[in-house]
C-alpha cells in the first residue's frame, strides 16, 4: 500500500517549469490528482506515464494518447511523458542472456558460507545470480554445498566463489578441481593479486568449438577487483606460458590452449569500490570510469566478439546507488554487506541484529586472517564488537617482535586473559591440529621459524572470530568479526520505517527486487524532472513495501 504523507500540501504535489506544445486525450477519470494516486501511477512502470494539466490542476495517468494541439483545442495539456520501463532495461542486456537471469543484479560471495546455500537457492529460484561463499571452507563442506545447490537449481543460475590463496595455492587448486568435477559453470574469483595457473585452468578447461567452428565458453568467469594492474591481466587472453604449462601437465588440450589465446580470461569484471571484507576503499565514481576506459582500450586491441562487461560492487545498497552505477555505465550491480543481514545468510541472529543497527561510520579496517603477514586489511563492523581493535593489536605485536617469547610478559598476559582467553601454548596446540590437516609443511616450517609460529597463533583468533560471528558463539560476542562496508548503514537509513527495517523481514529476493524496482522508478522520476516537472518529496522517494 502507498500511504499519503499528510505534511505535503496539495499545491506542492506537482509543479511544471516550461512550455507545453502537446495535448493529451483520454478519460479524465483515469487521471490521479491526489498524492497517493499520483504515486501509484508513477509506480506503474509497465505502463506509459503522462503528466497532464486540466483546469489548472496537474495530475498523472497511465492511459490515453497524445497529439499535437491545433488552435488551442485541448482536452488537457501534456506536460511530460515517459514510456513503459522494465527493470530488465537497466544495465547490459547481454548479462541477462549470458547468465540466464532476470536482472543485471547479482549478490557477491561472502566467505565461510555467509553467502549460504539458502541464500544462493532463494535467489536462483527467482532467476537472480548469487555466488556461494566457498572461501575458508573445507573441500568436504564446499562439495556438500555444490550437491545441494545443484539439486535445487539444476538449470541455475548460481555461482561459486574462488578465493585467492597466495600463501596456500593448493587450497585454490582443490576448489578448482571440485568445480570442474561437478560441472560448476560460473565462478566468481576474488582477492586475486595476479593471474594464477588455477584460475586459468578453470577458464581454459571449459573451452571448445561448436558445429559452426565458433568458440564455446562452458566455464564462465566473473572477477572481482579494484586495481587497473589486475584488471589488465583478466581483460587480456591468458598468458601463453601458463597455458603451455597446463598442456604439459595434461590438464588442458592444445586446442583449448589455442582458444584461450583468443578470448579474455574473464567474461565479467566486477569493479569493487568501498566494500565490506577485502577492499581498497576506492571511490566508485573514480574507479569505474577508469576500468571502463581500460576495457575499451583492450577491446580495441583484441576485437573480442563479446566485450568484457564491467559491473560494480561496494556501496550498492539502495535504489539511488544502483541507479547511479547504471548511469555511469555499469553493466550490472553486485550487493554484498546488505545480504548478510537477511534471514537466508549464514550469520547468527546476534550478528544480523548488529548489522541492522549499523550506521555508515560504524565500520573500520582491520588485519585480514588470510593475508595477515602481508599487512592486508579488510573492512569490518566496529559497532558492538572489539574485534578490529584487538586484531590491530595483534598485528602491531607481530610487526614489533620476532617471536612470542620476545613479547613482554605483561602483554602476553593480556593476550591470554583478554583476547585468547586461554594459554598461548594451548592455542598453539589447537593451531597445529588445524593447520596439519590443511598444510602440514607450514607446521614443520613454524618449528624453526618463531615469527611464522607467532603469526599462526595470532591467526587462530583472526580465523575463529569470523566463525564465532556466523555460528553465534555464546560469550564471544565482543570478538565477532563481521565483514561490513558503509553501504550497510546506507541501506538501514533507506529502509527505516518500512517492513525491511526488521531483520526477520529481510529476505534476499525482496532486497534485490526493491533495489532494482526502486532504481527503475527513480529513473522515471529523473526523466520527468528533465522535462521540467517538479515533484514533491513523497513522489521523489522510493521506500520498500511488501510485494
Amino acid at each position: 500500500m502507498v500511504s499519503v504523507n499528510p505534511a505535503v500540501n496539495k499545491s506542492d504535489r506537482l509543479k511544471f517549469v516550461g512550455t507545453s506544445t502537446q495535448a493529451w486525450y483520454g478519460s479524465l477519470n483515469s487521471v490521479a490528482f491526489d498524492e497517493a494516486g499520483i504515486k501509484a501511477k508513477l509506480l506503474n512502470l509497465a505502463q506509459p506515464c503522462y503528466v497532464v494539466r486540466s483546469n489548472n490542476q496537474i495530475g498523472v495517468t497511465n492511459e490515453g494518447y497524445t497529439y499535437t494541439a491545433n488552435n488551442g483545442n485541448k482536452q488537457a495539456e501534456l506536460l511530460a511523458a515517459t514510456p513503459p520501463l522494465s527493470t530488465k532495461q537497466l544495465g547490459d542486456a547481454s548479462f541477462l542472456d549470458f547468465h540466464q537471469v532476470k536482472y543485471a543484479y547479482a549478490t557477491g560471495a561472502m566467505a565461510h558460507g555467509i553467502a549460504s546455500e539458502e541464500l544462493a537457492i532463494a535467489l536462483g529460484k527467482a532467476k537472480i545470480l548469487s555466488s556461494f561463499g566457498a572461501g575458508g571452507l573445507s573441500p568436504a563442506r564446499v562439495e556438500s554445498a555444490i550437491n545441494r545447490i545443484q539439486q535445487a537449481l539444476p538449470h541455475g543460475p548460481y555461482a561459486f566463489n574462488l578465493l585467492h590463496s597466495p600463501s596456500e595455492p593448493a587450497i585454490e587448486r582443490r576448489a578448482v578441481d571440485l568445480y570442474l568435477k561437478y560441472g560448476v559453470t560460473t565462478v566468481e574469483a576474488s582477492a586475486f593479486l595476479d593471474l594464477t595457473p588455477n584460475v586459468v585452468y578453470y577458464r581454459a578447461a571449459g573451452l571448445g568449438l561448436d558445429s559452426h567452428n565458433q568458440i564455446t565458453i562452458k566455464n564462465k568467469l566473473i572477477v572481482k577487483l579494484s586495481r587497473k594492474e589486475i584488471a589488465i591481466k583478466f581483460l587480456q587472453p591468458a598468458p601463453t606460458k601458463i597455458l603451455k604449462e597446463l598442456v604439459a601437465q595434461n590438464l588442458i588440450t592444445e586446442l583449448q590452449a589455442t582458444l584461450a589465446e583468443k578470448i579474455p580470461v574473464a567474461d565479467d569484471i566486477t569493479v569493487e569500490a568501498d566494500s565490506g571484507g577485502h577492499t581498497d576503499n576506492r571511490p566508485l565514481v573514480c574507479l569505474l570510469p577508469s576500468i571502463l576506459e581500460l576495457r575499451d582500450e583492450i577491446q580495441e586491441k583484441y576485437h573480442y566478439q563479446q566485450p568484457v562487461r564491467v559491473g560494480v560492487a561496494g556501496g550498492i545498497s539502495t535504489p539511488q546507488s544502483a541507479l547511479a552505477a547504471f548511469m555511469m555505465g555499469a553493466a550490472y550491480v553486485v550487493t554484498g554487506s546488505v545480504n548478510q543481514s537477511c534471514v537466508e545468510a549464514g550469520t547468527s541472529q546476534h550478528t544480523k541484529e548488529l548489522l541492522a543497527q549499523a550506521e555508515m561510520p560504524d565500520v573500520m579496517m582491520a588485519p585480514a586472517a588470510d593475508m595477515f603477514e602481508m599487512g592486508v586489511k579488510l573492512q569490518v563492523l566496529k559497532r558492538g564488537t572489539l574485534f578490529p581493535v584487538r586484531a590491530q593489536k595483534l598485528y602491531e605485536l607481530y610487526k614489533n617482535y620476532d617471536s612470542i617469547d620476545d613479547i613482554p610478559a605483561v602483554e602476553r598476559d593480556k593476550l591470554e586473559k583478554q583476547i585468547f582467553r586461554r594459554s598461548l601454548d594451548a592455542v598453539w596446540q589447537d593451531t597445529v591440529a588445524y593447520v596439519s590437516t590443511r598444510n602440514p609443511d607450514k607446521v614443520r616450517k613454524a618449528a624453526n621459524n618463531p615469527k611464522l609460529k607467532m603469526s599462526l597463533i595470532f591467526r587462530w583468533y583472526l580465523g575463529l572470530s569470523s566463525r564465532w560471528s556466523n555460528s553465534g558463539e555464546k560469550g564471544r560476542e565482543i570478538d565477532y568479526q563481521i565483514w561490513c562496508g558503509p553501504a550497510m548503514g546506507s541501506f538501514n537509513d533507506w529502509v527505516k520505517g518500512s517492513y525491511l527495517s526488521e531483520p526477520s523481514n529481510r529476505k534476499v529476493v525482496d532486497v534485490a527486487d526493491h533495489i532494482m524496482l526502486g532504481a527503475a522508478y527513480l529513473y522515471r522520476i529523473q526523466n520527468l524532472k528533465m522535462q521540467g516537472l517538479q515533484l514533491s518529496n513523497f513522489s521523489n522517494q522510493y521506500q520498500p513495501f511488501p510485494l
